[in-house]
């Protein structure tokens, strides 16, 4: 009888050992490779459906613009967001550190030196130029050569009706080749209705992955990853990694904007292709705290992909894109 008791208290112990060693595991690491550092402004946090964009009825040029359909509002439990600057840290440093989530992160430098400061070892800032007007070349060069930006993102021409091969932003990506300097480029959608909206030099045609082919073949040394996977534009984007093997590609933005069987099918369609090593996990994050866990749950419920393949895309291939010391995150 003794030595029953023996044996159940030992595997009592032992039981409980696990469980213990269980809870303070901590999570698989996770890099987000598109963070908006962003001041919270009260017109732009408000409430938010996830993949908003799963019904696009258009509009009418005779209506309101702000108050026409062109977003889908009618869900159970939309994103709420942050109301100010403060919340916004604290709930972007908790997610970090729950989540066990590394961000790259590029926009307001006030903002971003203090989430760094708060946070070291979690933030990677970079720093982008989508237009000659943002600052000048030297200027430029100078910010990446001060040591504190990493990352060369986000570059947005297709807003400014640029594109991406335009001259006057070759001087930029000759300056982050040089450096080694890892860069971000926004190809692809802009969301419904973006033209009439708030950008009316917008052009979708200026989101073509083919149109990086001649600042890749000036730059042949830099390193790019396509911002939003050049959605919807599938064949070319397959067809420009193809060529290149220094293109990458993250899914941020579309992953939780568009109606989630269109997300798995282009993401499908890219890991079919061959590169699932070239896929990058990003969220395109700006004042919903809970686009983090939104835009995860994409990926993981993504029957289609083996677990070594969403380990890929949520670490794997980011650590070896931005060439990242794989120990330091263990």
């Amino acid at each position: 009888m003794k030595k029953l008791v023996l044996v159940v208290a030992c595997l009592v112990v032992s039981v409980g050992a696990l469980m213990a060693q269980a809870v303070n595991r901590k999570p698989l690491p996770i890099i987000d490779v598109h963070v908006h550092a962003m001041k919270v402004s009260p017109g732009f946090a408000v409430e938010m459906c996830p993949w908003f964009l799963k019904d696009m009825p258009g509009s009418d040029p005779t209506q309101n613009l702000q108050t026409s359909s062109f977003l889908n509002k009618d869900c159970v439990d939309p994103l709420k967001p942050a109301k100010s600057d403060e919340e916004m840290e604290k709930a972007v440093l908790e997610t970090m550190e729950r989540l066990n989530m590394t961000i790259v992160a590029y926009g307001d430098p006030q903002i971003l030196r203090k989430w760094k400061k708060a946070a070291p070892n979690r933030v990677i800032p970079g720093i982008g130029v989508s237009s000659p007007k943002d600052m000048t070349v030297q200027a430029f060069t100078d910010s990446l050569s001060s040591g504190f930006y990493k990352v060369m993102g986000e570059v947005a021409p297709q807003y400014q009706g640029l594109s991406p091969s335009d001259m006057s932003l070759d001087g930029y990506f000759a300056a982050a080749e040089k450096l080694n300097i890892p860069v971000g480029i926004h190809m692809g959608t802009g969301g419904n209705g973006m033209a009439n909206l708030t950008q009316a030099k917008y052009r979708a045609s200026l989101g073509s992955p083919f149109l990086l082919e001649d600042v890749l073949a000036r730059h042949p040394k830099m390193k790019i990853w396509v911002m939003h996977a050049g959605y919807p534009m599938a064949d070319e984007m397959i067809a420009l990694m193809g060529a290149n093997a220094y293109v990458y590609v993250d899914l941020a933005g579309f992953i939780w904007s568009y109606p989630q069987a269109e997300i798995h099918a282009y993401l499908k369609r890219l890991v079919q292709a061959g590169f699932g090593k070239r896929i990058l996990y990003g969220t395109d994050f700006m004042v919903w705290p809970k686009l983090f866990e939104t835009s995860m749950s994409v990926i993981e419920n993504a029957d289609f992909l083996s677990f070594e393949q969403k380990r890929d895309i949520f670490f794997n291939n980011a650590v070896r894109f931005f060439r990242l010391d794989e120990s330091k995150f263990k």
